[in-house]
């Protein structure tokens, strides 16, 4: 909780297989938004990632309704952010038996929803 009572909730995806950096690209799109007019932005996107963001973002409005009994319409997404995750190494052969690394990176995508009350 902050210091002025404000009910924060939070919701966590791991070892979602796609890369940080994919992840952050479509995060940075809503970023700071009304949780709903996030969820409605990312369900026209064509991104893989979108769809993952979308999951952790209902996630996080279902234990605000569910565990805390606030309004959908009065979360606003104050953190969101993607970590990397493990990354699966796999090796392949290349020309003249050479190995070539193949890198299945994964991420961990992190969202705190915040209560903004409507006026």
């Amino acid at each position: 909780m902050n210091m002025d009572n404000r009910i924060e909730v939070r919701a966590q995806r791991k070892h979602v297989g796609i890369p940080a950096q994919k992840v952050r690209l479509v995060i940075d799109q809503v970023r700071g938004m009304r949780a709903e007019d996030a969820l409605s932005t990312l369900n026209f996107m064509t991104q893989a990632a979108a769809a993952e963001v979308f999951k952790t973002i209902s996630s996080a409005l279902a234990n605000a309704e569910q565990n805390e009994g606030l309004a959908r319409d009065d979360m606003w997404i104050s953190e969101i952010y993607a970590d990397e995750g493990p990354t699966r190494r796999w090796r392949r052969f290349g020309a003249r038996g050479r190995f070539k690394p193949i890198l299945k990176r994964s991420s961990h995508i992190t969202v705190v929803l915040e209560e903004h009350q409507s006026e």
